[in-house]
């Protein structure tokens, strides 16, 4: 009876990793971290590199990281420019722990003081925006070290596209935060996304663009393709 019972145990182990492993290897990086968007000429943080990650040659003062960020999320309402943004951010925190702790800080903050207002899009898009740094640190921080480990950044982002129903880059934002994490399906996020595409040409071309290099896969397939995963993780 022992035996049994401790066979079927190492079988659902045996599966849970599987699928564990199903959905995370076949990915080339963190999804929020391995792939520059698309934001037109709009502004963000400081760039010279011509990859997703910095090149080693930034002369950018991170002690002004929360500063600067928070004024260029302040001054967008187009979520794909606060997702560039907060990816750079993330990219110059892990060179330095003080700015990332002040960062997260005050984006928790400044979302937490929208959350009893009125449902607007600049306090939507304020809890995005801590909620997207959030797994942002998550996929490139680690845990130890990490600030914002305690936070949950998947359930704010779907608070913010609560009060901001009708955005299909936030969607976007959710199904790619949604691939690789066991029992979030981000099916209804990529077909929201790729719905709203039709009139968004921004969103159209960053759907359209490659992962990592032109041999992989595009954005749109990388979250449709999480649907088979998600389905057997439910099974």
């Amino acid at each position: 009876m022992k035996s049994a019972t401790l066979i079927a145990r190492r079988s659902v182990f045996a599966g849970a990793l599987f699928l564990f492993l199903l959905a995370t290897t076949t990915l080339a990086g963190p999804p929020l971290i391995c792939h520059s968007f698309d934001i037109g000429d709009a502004k963000s943080l400081p760039w010279i590199s011509h990859d997703w990650n910095l090149s080693g040659g930034e002369s950018y003062d991170t002690s002004k990281l929360a500063t600067d960020t928070i004024a260029i999320l302040d001054s967008s309402q187009v979520t794909l420019v606060h997702m560039e943004t907060l990816r750079r951010a993330t990219l110059y925190a892990k060179k330095d722990p003080v700015a990332a702790k002040e960062l997260i800080t005050r984006l928790i903050a400044r979302a937490e003081g929208t959350k009893s207002a009125s449902p607007s899009q600049p306090g939507a898009l304020a809890i995005f925006d801590a909620g997207y740094l959030t797994e942002a640190y998550k996929q490139w921080l680690g845990e130890q070290d990490n600030p914002a480990q305690k936070f949950d950044g998947y359930a704010l982002v779907q608070l913010a596209l609560q009060r901001r129903s009708n955005d299909p880059q936030m969607e976007f934002a959710s199904a790619l935060i949604a691939v690789g994490k066991p029992g979030i399906d981000a099916q209804d996020h990529a077909q929201k996304a790729i719905a709203g595409a039709k009139n968004d040409p921004l969103l159209a071309r960053n759907l359209s663009a490659r992962f990592l290099g032109s041999q992989s896969e595009t954005l749109s397939a990388m979250i449709t393709r999480t649907k088979t995963s998600t389905k057997l993780a439910k099974e």
